[in-house]
């Protein structure tokens, strides 16, 4: 008998993704502007030129745009094999942006994966990474109150226009304020009277079950 697919949380706002995540998967593949600092053998081919011989190296000083995961992988501060380049979104220009007013930013036109892809970008110990990590949580903290208020104010009402303005993170957020309202309302209403046990308390169950039959 198939089982529900239960959620996987993101991992990304900490040091590496959790490759479980299907929203951590979708935001590795967002890419990054990078710069070759050393000859990359035998990648000429398939970089520059369809054409070119196989053997054909990518010479230093290429401009590239390559997926955040290998991007992670290829980098080393000690080989310096490539820089990376910060996305425009994440430049000074844009931090005083968010800073003036953090609300008034399309965060998804500009990226899906804003908090989770800019907490990754620490990891390439870039010299405005405390501007970044610090941009990042005023952004947050700045467009936080404004989506839990929306989210407990929009009971049966069209809330598509808004949440088209979110982050995947804030949009989780806003579902999950919404959930609540829709459970308060219905709390009301005298229809939550029925009491189930939680996912943990069925799962360790059937563990329990399981085990007493071995």
């Amino acid at each position: 008998m198939s089982e529900a697919y239960f959620r996987v949380e993101s991992g990304a706002l900490s040091s590496e993704e959790n490759f479980l995540s299907l929203d951590d998967i979708l935001m590795s593949q967002e890419k990054l502007p990078v710069l070759t600092e050393a000859p990359l053998p035998r990648l000429g081919a398939f970089f520059l030129d369809r054409g070119a011989e196989p053997e054909r190296a990518l010479p230093q000083g290429s401009k590239l745009e390559l997926p955040l995961w290998l991007t992670k992988g290829l980098f080393d501060n000690k080989r310096r094999i490539l820089s990376v380049e910060l996305p425009k979104i994440y430049q000074e220009g844009w931090r005083t942006v968010f800073s003036a007013d953090a609300n008034v930013v399309d965060l998804h036109k500009m990226g899906p994966y804003f908090y989770a892809f800019g907490s990754q970008l620490l990891h390439f110990d870039g010299a405005e990474n405390p501007d970044i990590s610090q941009s990042l949580l005023q952004t947050f903290i700045g467009r936080f109150r404004r989506i839990m208020d929306s989210s407990q104010n929009a009971y049966n009402e069209d809330t598509s226009a808004l949440v088209a303005r979110l982050d995947e993170m804030e949009r989780g957020l806003f579902h999950i304020g919404q959930k609540g309202l829709n459970d308060f309302q219905c709390w009301e209403k005298g229809q939550a009277s029925q009491i189930t046990a939680s996912n943990l308390v069925q799962n360790y169950k059937k563990r329990k079950f399981t085990d007493m039959e071995d």
